[in-house]
């Protein structure tokens, strides 16, 4: 699983950071942006700006993406998301 975010569509609630810290972060300019073992990414339209998921973090980010109001959180799965147990393991 992978995940992106849409920074222009980005309210700046930091909403996804409270439910995943491990993948989301506010920089200065109030924007979420994803991170990868903890880095920032930012290339905007880029695969720059994909993060990868790990199985520990799937139920948050996706939580973080249902709760977003800016709907500006984006994933992409490899394994459909119904195979996934609650907890975030594949079922």
């Amino acid at each position: 699983m992978r995940v992106w975010i849409d920074q222009d569509l980005c309210t700046g609630d930091g909403i996804c950071v409270d439910h995943c810290p491990d993948v989301f972060v506010q920089l200065e300019d109030g924007i979420a942006y994803v991170a990868q073992d903890r880095e920032p990414l930012n290339d905007p339209g880029g695969s720059g700006s994909l993060a990868g998921v790990s199985n520990r973090n799937i139920a948050a980010v996706v939580h973080a993406a249902e709760a977003c109001p800016g709907e500006c959180i984006f994933i992409e799965v490899d394994v459909p998301v119904a195979e996934f147990a609650a907890d975030g393991t594949a079922a």
